[in-house]
């Protein structure tokens, strides 16, 4: 089934690759040529470019050749896309075109004849001119036709003019538009989604009423940051960016619920060693999301600790006015790691509020059997690529936002950077302050 499956995915993308190289290079191009070669060098190479960005990532290839393969194949990720979504858009813009191209194209055609009107022009034989060696070969049908042309009688139906647009130009024309508004279309989007990312994520804040929370806590202010995916394209100096937003908020909490790397301690501790100038009044606390499952959990639970950071493995720290576990993401359960709900929060006074950090929104109905007030997720991306939210939504619970669950809310963050295209449409990158608001205020 896996293999039949895996077919199925290729057949499925190597058919909207060519329909891609059809639109673009075939119908765009008159004749074989330097052009038609090199768009389909282009067409063939970014599939190939993003499926060895993704293999040497996954496969632990050397550092410096993931950087090389990541930036021209993630991107193409994205450029295809939105290549596509604009060729599809041009199925419907392409006979409207046409269409009116054919109407501004045909001439309006007198009909054929003779006006009365028209005056009678005699042609005079030029007496001085020296007679032709030839014979006459002409008709005296053909010479008064001759001399009808000469006079500027209006051609007969076999000599009717030529629309200005001939059929196979008109339709070449129409391509070259069509895939032009394409393309532009396509590398505005990804232009402006990308970045969007590279400035860095905004500041967004959310105020969470919670019953159980003390009056001494109202206004509390826990400062959320998931799925910053540190790689081959996120360094060190975006990770600054993230730890910079985040100490300018100056929150009484940080809680970085997963998804921080892509890549082992190996090749990104120095991209994560900003971390550790985080600052909260209470400590900055981690939990694993299922990225860290595929670069070294072990490892980088060892590293965030050495950076100042607390880990929250399946464990619980009762703070001052409520209580704040961790559980690990679900990822970990191949690993004999998986959230382990009894082991953080089966022992623990339920009069008190729970605010629980877990990767994955999914994990919410967990929460509620366990009487948490608070879940913190991330994961999603909010989607990250339209029209991709659409998928990401039905596969969650809640895809970006806050959302109530019994007596159990929901916040799920946005996340601050990307995974694959360093690029967001349409699911902006953020860091949410989470202000934690009590009754009894």
């Amino acid at each position: 089934m896996i293999i039949v499956f895996v077919v199925l995915v290729l057949a499925v993308f190597g058919g909207l690759h060519w329909y891609v190289w059809r639109r673009m290079v075939r119908d765009t191009t008159a004749r074989p040529g330097v052009a038609r070669r090199v768009g389909t060098a282009l067409v063939v190479g970014g599939p190939f470019l993003m499926f060895a960005a993704i293999a040497s990532e996954r496969g632990g290839a050397p550092f410096w050749l993931q950087q090389v393969l990541a930036w021209p194949g993630f991107l193409w990720m994205a450029f295809s896309l939105y290549l596509l979504l604009g060729l599809l858009v041009g199925e419907v813009v392409r006979p409207l075109l046409r269409r009116a191209l054919e109407r501004r194209s045909t001439p309006a055609v007198e009909p054929v004849g003779v006006r009365e009107d028209a005056p009678v022009r005699t042609r005079v034989p030029d007496l001085e001119a020296e007679p032709s060696s030839e014979p006459e070969t002409r008709s005296e049908a053909g010479a008064e036709a001759g001399a009808g042309a000469e006079a500027g009688a209006k051609p007969g139906p076999a000599e009717k003019p030529e629309p200005a647009a001939t059929g196979p130009s008109r339709r070449l024309f129409v391509s070259r538009v069509v895939s032009g508004a394409a393309a532009a279309a396509a590398v505005g989007t990804v232009g402006y989604g990308t970045y969007g990312v590279l400035r860095g994520p905004k500041v967004k804040r959310v105020t969470v009423p919670l019953a159980k929370l003390p009056r001494s806590a109202h206004g509390y202010r826990i400062a959320v940051v998931s799925d910053v995916h540190l790689g081959p394209i996120l360094g060190r100096g975006f990770a600054q960016k993230v730890v910079d937003t985040i100490n300018s908020t100056q929150p009484d909490l940080i809680a970085v619920v997963g998804d921080l790397v892509d890549g082992s301690v190996k090749d990104l501790g120095p991209a994560a060693a900003p971390l550790a100038q985080l600052k909260a009044r209470h400590g900055s606390f981690f939990v694993t999301g299922n990225h860290e499952y595929f670069s070294g959990a072990e490892e980088w639970v060892a590293r965030v600790r050495e950076l100042g950071l607390r880990p929250l493995e399946n464990a619980r720290t009762e703070l001052a006015d409520f209580d704040l576990a961790g559980v690990n993401d679900v990822a970990g359960e191949d690993e004999g790691q998986g959230p382990d709900f009894v082991k953080a929060l089966g022992d623990r006074d339920r009069s008190r509020a729970c605010v629980l950090l877990a990767h994955q929104p999914v994990q919410i109905h967990d929460a509620v059997d366990h009487g948490v007030d608070l879940q913190l997720s991330g994961h999603t991306h909010g989607g990250q690529l339209w029209p991709g939210s659409l998928i990401a939504d039905q596969a969650n619970p809640t895809l970006a936002g806050l959302e109530r669950y019994g007596d159990t809310q929901l916040y799920v963050s946005g996340g601050a950077g990307a995974w694959g295209p360093p690029t967001r449409v349409g699911a902006p990158s953020d860091i949410t302050v989470v202000e934690l608001a009590s009754r009894q205020a």
